[in-house]
């Protein structure tokens, strides 16, 4: 019955796969340390969008309140009056999306800054070293297999009844999904929980659609690794930097639609939850500095 279910998969992968619009998608609980030596975890559930083409890994509050926050534009539509709806969501865990192209596996790392989109393309080599020793992962019978990137070392954990070398963050290679990876201390362990077909997938969330509509771009502009880590430093510590010249004082003392607050007062509530967001969380899954890049 194991060879039956695994065929069974792989022929529903590849009929999901035959239309362009539909994807696989992988739900994987990440359990993390936000914080360099602080041993205290959180946990939020990240996705792979596994599409004919490429995959699309971002974290799952990007996209699971897009229902709701549909309704609510609606809502303000049909009554003619804006409301702030930013208090109304929670902000994800993640704000990157990393996307891998096939069958190179190569990688595209992007973040949004403030009103546009940066990132950058790689191919990582992963010299996966593969041992016989076997464990069930939830449902599935996995095969061990270890590595060393982004200055951790990783043990992955994959399942051949799922033919696809793919898996959460950057990893892939393996012959088979990865249904569990965690570097050595702990400081990252992704789980796969679910898994669905996508009738119609969406690259773009309903939000991000919606802040189009308002001159925020969603192309994605690549530049090298080295600029991006800084020009992302930069942007954490003043988010507003690249249009602060732009507002002038009248703009910022004009009163927010739907809203007792100013733009300007608005701005600051906006860049305070920016740094907030940033500075809740140190601790990146690679170990990243330029010397090492340019090795």
């Amino acid at each position: 019955m194991k060879w039956y279910k695994s065929l069974s998969f792989a022929l529903l992968f590849l009929v999901t796969l035959a239309n362009a619009q539909s994807a696989n998608r992988f739900f994987y609980e990440l359990t993390f340390k936000p914080k360099k030596g602080i041993d205290s975890l959180q946990k939020t559930v990240m996705i792979l969008d596994v599409a004919d083409k490429k995959s699309l890994y971002r974290d799952y509050l990007t996209v699971s309140q897009d229902s709701v926050l549909k309704i609510e534009v609606e809502k303000m539509q049909k009554a003619g009056v804006f409301k702030d709806l930013s208090k109304s969501f929670q902000m994800p865990k993640f704000a990157y999306k990393i996307t891998k192209e096939y069958p190179t596996m190569k990688v595209n790392f992007s973040e949004r800054m403030l009103n546009s989109v940066f990132g950058y393309n790689e191919e990582p080599k992963f010299n996966w070293k593969i041992s016989n020793d076997k464990q069930k992962i939830g449902e599935y019978e996995a095969q061990k297999a270890t590595t060393e990137f982004g200055g951790r070392k990783w043990t992955a954990w994959f399942t051949e009844s799922i033919p696809f070398p793919d898996g959460p963050y950057k990893f892939s290679g393996l012959p088979g999904l990865i249904v569990k990876i965690e570097d050595a201390e702990k400081n990252f362990s992704w789980v796969l929980t679910a898994n669905k077909p996508l009738k119609e997938f969406e690259e773009l969330s309903y939000s991000e659609k919606l802040s189009a509509q308002f001159g925020a771009r969603n192309d994605v502009t690549i530049i090298n690794r080295d600029k991006f880590e800084s020009s992302f430093e930069e942007y954490k510590k003043d988010p507003f930097a690249s249009i602060r010249a732009q507002i002038t004082p009248e703009m910022k003392a004009m009163k927010m639609p739907g809203n007792d607050k100013t733009m300007g007062e608005m701005m600051s509530d906006q860049e305070k939850s920016i740094k907030d967001f940033y500075n809740a969380s140190n601790n990146t899954v690679e170990i990243y500095t330029p010397e090492k890049a340019k090795k």
